[in-house]
């Protein structure tokens, strides 16, 4: 039957992600618009964005925070043209943002010195086989794909190479420990709600020696550039961004850590997220028509939470009518006003991905699962009839 309780918020998108509970445009009040990022307000607006997203997430005091470019890909692309090159490297690829820092490492850098260890969607590829004696690049949370690695006891304490993390849809709501990350990247837009375009970009200390002692082979893009004269540039770890940020964004985002912080920090938030997966989880025990994209319980994100359909109406379908059933379903909630954005993404296989970052109240996710229910249901009937 047709649900009557319907989620408070239907924004379930995988990125940009809902906005913090209470949002409204009023927290942008005390943006500096028509002021430059450069003046003296807007430095420092930029290093408390900086500031508070350190301390929330419990980075270390000799790491480096900066604001960069072009959301969480620009800090990836930034880290693997500035720092690859001077060893080998393993690649990890199990969803499609893995598989794009393969390609930008072996067509687009020309690496050779390149191994590529890759998995299917719902898998993980076998992380003891990865060399920490070599650089690493791998995704800690697969966001098409709902598989995330379980821990970081694979990386090596003693490595000699640098780990290069793109956890963009982990951070801020998954523990990351940072003895074993030499670099981890993150935009505004996933967990937090912020607005998108800005990456942030963290460093080890054996990352910034690597830095500094390693000048790569190929021609540099301007905003990929993290030294100047063999050094870092400190400055971009101080605020000074290499170009012009959005201050509406600024604002925005800063009014998400206040959140966050009032709520209790990384714990709270982490929790939250984890509460929307356990509200999906026993949805799942008992459907049967849906199940886990990601096969192994330890491997589900709480963010990026991915479905299949595993209805034997479904599984008779061929590749084309699979991907049409799962875009009716998602259509029916969208036009019904109860979830947006819930397809999965092209790259992956025929299903639904809801984001459960902290900012989706677990309430709307418990609101959104009869919903999914009526609408497989719906889509079920006219799939027999046409048949």
């Amino acid at each position: 039957m047709r649900p009557q309780v319907r989620p408070g918020n239907p924004n379930f998108s995988s990125g940009p992600c809902a906005k913090r509970p209470g949002w409204t445009p009023a927290a942008l009040s005390g943006a500096l618009v028509g002021r430059s990022h450069r003046s003296g307000p807007g430095k420092a607006k930029l290093a408390e964005v900086i500031a508070r997203a350190r301390a929330l997430l419990g980075v270390p005091d000799d790491y480096r925070v900066g604001i960069v470019p072009a959301s969480d890909t620009g800090a990836v692309e930034m880290a693997m043209w500035s720092l690859l090159g001077a060893r080998g490297v393993d690649l990890l690829a199990w969803e499609n943002f893995g598989s794009a820092w393969v390609t930008d490492a072996i067509d687009q850098l020309g690496l050779d010195d390149a191994r590529v260890f890759t998995a299917g969607y719902g898998k993980l590829p076998d992380l003891a086989q990865v060399d920490c004696d070599r650089d690493v690049v791998f995704v800690w949370n697969g966001t098409t794909s709902g598989v995330r690695v379980p821990d970081g006891a694979w990386i090596a304490a003693g490595r000699a190479g640098l780990t290069i993390c793109d956890a963009t849809s982990a951070a801020f709501a998954m523990a990351l420990p940072w003895d074993r990350l030499d670099v981890a990247t993150f935009s505004w837009q996933k967990v937090l709600g912020g607005e998108a375009a800005h990456g942030m970009l963290v460093l080890s200390p054996r990352a910034v020696e690597r830095l500094e002692s390693h000048v790569p082979p190929w021609p540099m893009p301007k905003i990929f550039r993290l030294a100047k004269g063999g050094r870092l540039d400190e400055a971009i770890f101080g605020g000074a961004t290499i170009n012009t940020p959005s201050m509406l964004c600024v604002e925005d985002v800063l009014d998400a850590l206040a959140w966050a912080e009032s709520i209790g920090g990384l714990e709270a938030l982490i929790a939250r997220s984890q509460a929307n997966l356990a509200a999906v989880a026993r949805w799942v025990e008992a459907s049967d028509w849906a199940a886990f994209l990601a096969e192994a319980p330890e491997t589900r994100s709480s963010t990026s939470i991915c479905l299949k359909l595993v209805a034997p109406w479904f599984a008779g379908l061929d590749a084309g009518g699979q991907r049409d059933a799962a875009a009716r379903i998602a259509a029916l909630l969208d036009a019904e006003g109860v979830a947006f954005d819930i397809g999965a993404h092209r790259e992956a296989p025929p299903g639904l991905r809801i984001w459960g970052g902290a900012t989706v109240e677990t309430a709307d996710i418990e609101a959104l699962l009869p919903w999914l229910d009526w609408a497989h249901g719906e889509v079920a009937r006219a799939a027999r009839v046409e048949g």
